[in-house]
């Protein structure tokens, strides 16, 4: 078997939000990857021996070089186009406060913490509201085209979603 890379490898899970955002990047940019799908209970030898912290997704390339964050996997596959407005603030606020109140509301039971898990919702929703307000206004999150915080957002409402679906539906 030889040792030479067709492609980049994607090591992912496929309910992850980070990795999500990192398929839908390299899918839209049209680069093929050979998708490598980690059981995160029982983590390939490779892919902690090219990253050690073992979290997905990480990209390795053909020349060696990995890439170990979804949004730094974004932004070498995506061209300028999708970074336009304020992608950076949205995206920050997603995985700063919304990845933590969406974490205690879906895994509550993890993490002391004085709030419940509707408080927890509740902050989320604030969000929610936010990008209703902007997507009332314009097609997409920044604008009339899609951009980089579309792809990098929607997988956690996806997740927050999913998480009470018939709850969310009712929204």
């Amino acid at each position: 078997m030889s040792d030479v890379m067709t492609h980049p490898i994607l090591y992912s899970f496929r309910r992850c939000p980070y990795a999500m955002r990192a398929r839908m990047a390299l899918l839209v940019a049209g680069i093929q990857v050979e998708l490598r799908e980690v059981v995160l209970r029982d983590r390939p030898e490779h892919m902690l021996e090219i990253s050690p912290k073992g979290t997905v997704p990480v990209l390795l390339l053909d020349d060696g070089s990995v890439i170990e964050e979804s949004m730094d996997i974004m932004q070498w596959a995506l061209d300028e186009s999708y970074f336009v407005d304020d992608w950076q603030q949205l995206v920050d606020g997603n995985d700063g406060d919304f990845k933590h109140h969406l974490d205690r509301y879906k895994y509550n039971n993890r993490y002391e913490n004085p709030l419940s898990p509707e408080e927890h919702r509740s902050h989320v929703v604030t969000f929610l509201e936010g990008y209703n307000t902007r997507l009332a206004q314009t097609s997409f999150l920044c604008g009339q085209d899609v951009t980089i915080a579309d792809y990098a957002l929607s997988p956690f409402v996806r997740q927050f979603a999913n998480t009470d679906r018939a709850w969310f539906d009712q929204l």
